[in-house]
């Protein structure tokens, strides 16, 4: 299993813009880092607002965002969305974006924290682990038997049909979740 210092990134960011500014040719807007209650970020959005070269805007959109570790934002997703997924981002970090990415909105903090299993360089190496831990090795090396007899990847295939699923994050780095 692998075993990172929890995959600590660089503040995810969003780019807000005033769309009163926009909509008539100019840029006005601000870059905000997300790792603040959803009411700090609604104030940064209001007093961009209020530095408009346009009287009385009102409207923003996000026109652009950073360091969300592959979770997509919409132009209107909602503060409040923001500092949640955010703070899920600094808890759990790339496992949890993995996870969001894979199954987008619907995706929730209580459902990866049951299903979540852990990061294993392949699914090959996480069905080692669960040997390892549960002492089926340990009984395999008692009886004589030895440990390269056994087709693990066979064994993962099995396994990853109906009762585990992995998310590739990249080369020898896979989050494994519970079906």
């Amino acid at each position: 299993m692998i075993n990172h210092a929890n995959n600590k990134q660089q503040t995810p960011r969003i780019y807000v813009a005033c769309l009163a500014a926009y909509n008539n040719g100019k840029l006005h807007g601000t870059w905000i880092d997300c790792d603040q209650d959803a009411e700090d970020i609604w104030a940064e959005i209001e007093q961009m607002l209020k530095t408009s070269p346009e009287p009385d805007a009102e409207e923003w959109a996000i026109h652009d965002y950073e360091s969300w570790q592959g979770i997509s934002i919409d132009e209107s997703t909602h503060p409040e969305k923001i500092a949640e997924l955010t703070e899920l981002l600094e808890k759990y970090g790339t496992a949890f974006a993995k996870y969001y990415e894979y199954h987008g909105d619907d995706a929730s903090v209580e459902d990866f924290q049951e299903h979540y299993v852990g990061e294993y360089e392949s699914k090959e190496d996480f069905v080692y682990a669960q040997w390892e831990e549960s002492g089926q090795l340990k009984q395999l090396k008692d009886s004589g038997i030895s440990e390269s007899y056994i087709n693990w990847e066979a064994i993962a295939r099995d396994w990853f049909i109906d009762s585990y699923y992995a998310i590739e994050a990249s080369y020898q780095e896979v989050y494994v979740f519970r079906c």
